[in-house]
């Protein structure tokens, strides 16, 4: 029997990282892309893995989505290890991965074809979330006819589309102009709270990580670690002209800046 969708439980995630580490092979030598990372992110957290790249933190990401496997250590997902991807986890990437043969409503419908509704709880799902990213009006068009930030809305309705209690975005935004940038910092955080989800954001823009998360991991490359992790309490919604706000970035910048004299220092 189909269950109604609005009764599957919204309720944001917990995430619980335990000694991970993740070792690749490259022309014959190994890269340690991760190791002994430990991290928990609390339920209805917006957390952000900052750092340069190369610092593991798109490695983490597709270990927590069930993308990839540690070689040793675990991810447990609210008291389950990951070893799949799951339709509780979504997941937006920096390039939008949209079907260019479908519609913007037919590519967020996709993402519920196993949702245990019927198909009048799909669509009502699908002209939801394309109202709620604004994109009520292009449902007919096709990605190539969408601005890159209108791409990026559409990815991410179709993450939500299955009501995930993890959101996982890989520098989704890495790819947009700044002012384009900006407006969809503010559009994140009101899909946070309207859908009540757990989300885990990796990018690199300093500003960006401060603007958006109640905590920032800062990591540090070859191997991948957790540097340090820094308390946002800077109430919502922020400016970034504000002093406490340019205080810690500047803190953040100040660790990443230290680590990169240190790299050099040993190259």
């Amino acid at each position: 029997m189909a269950v109604a969708l609005e009764s599957i439980s919204v309720t944001g995630t917990s995430v619980e990282i335990s000694g991970v580490s993740r070792v690749f092979r490259v022309d014959g030598r190994e890269v340690n892309a991760l190791r002994d990372v430990s991290l928990t992110v609390r339920p209805g957290e917006f957390v952000s893995l900052l750092g340069p790249s190369g610092c593991g933190k798109s490695t983490m990401l597709r270990i927590i989505a069930g993308l990839d496997r540690p070689d040793a250590g675990e991810c447990v997902v609210d008291g389950a290890i990951v070893r799949a991807p799951s339709l509780s986890r979504g997941v937006v990437f920096q390039d939008h991965r949209l079907l260019p043969w479908l519609t913007v409503r037919e590519n967020v419908l996709l993402a519920l074809h196993k949702a245990p509704i019927g198909q009048d709880g799909r669509e009502a799902r699908v002209l939801e979330l394309l109202d709620l990213v604004g994109l009520s009006a292009f449902a007919g068009a096709k990605p190539h006819q969408l601005s890159g930030g209108m791409s990026q809305r559409a990815a991410i309705a179709r993450a939500l589309a299955p009501r995930p209690r993890l959101l996982l975005l890989d520098e989704p935004l890495g790819a947009l102009d700044s002012l384009t940038r900006s407006r969809l910092q503010g559009e994140l955080l009101r899909l946070w709270e309207h859908e009540k989800v757990t989300v885990i954001m990796v990018t690199h823009d300093v500003e960006e990580a401060v603007y958006l998360s109640n905590r920032v991991f800062v990591m540090e490359p070859r191997p991948g670690r957790v540097r340090g992790i820094f308390d946002v309490s800077i109430p919502y919604p922020r400016r970034r002209v504000d002093a406490d706000f340019v205080a810690l970035r500047q803190s953040i910048l100040d660790i990443l800046e230290r680590e990169a004299t240190a790299a050099e220092l040993t190259c």
